[in-house]
């Protein structure tokens, strides 16, 4: 097989879409442990939702489908009337055990186009400002 070089633009990155489903459809992914994480750095479930770029009631729909399925409360009721939700110890266990498998998987994906790709890619890092459509140039070896 012939390769040509590629230039700086056409550097691959590896990005993958994980998620978990049941016949009823997805119950956790990235959109969701997302969700989950800004939930448990501090942000009301409106303030998570609007950070997410969707509607509270889709926020709200999402986390109670996720709980239904999984059979354990992901996010409560913070002591007082308005004081928001937050995370509970099951939604904190499953954003980190999740966070875990991904990174595990995406580190065996790179590792494996590396060896069997005629190309040499490198990982994708989100941003920390949060916007998806950057890509970091910065091979992680």
């Amino acid at each position: 097989m012939i390769i040509g070089a590629l230039d700086g633009n056409q550097q691959p990155v590896v990005r993958l879409h994980l998620w978990l489903e049941t016949v009823d459809g997805i119950f956790f992914g990235l959109g969701r442990l997302k969700l989950l994480e800004q939930i448990q750095a501090g942000k009301s479930l409106s303030g998570a939702a609007n950070a997410m770029g969707m509607s509270y009631r889709a926020a709200w729909g999402k986390v109670r489908n996720t709980e239904q399925v999984l059979g354990v409360a992901l996010i409560e009721k913070k002591s007082g009337n308005k004081a928001g939700y937050q995370i509970t110890a099951a939604g904190a266990q499953l954003v980190a055990d999740f966070r875990r498998w991904f990174q595990e998987v995406e580190a065996y994906a790179l590792s494996r186009a590396k060896e069997l790709l005629p190309c040499d890619p490198i990982a994708f890092e989100e941003p920390s400002d949060g916007d998806p459509s950057h890509v970091s140039k910065t091979p992680a070896r």
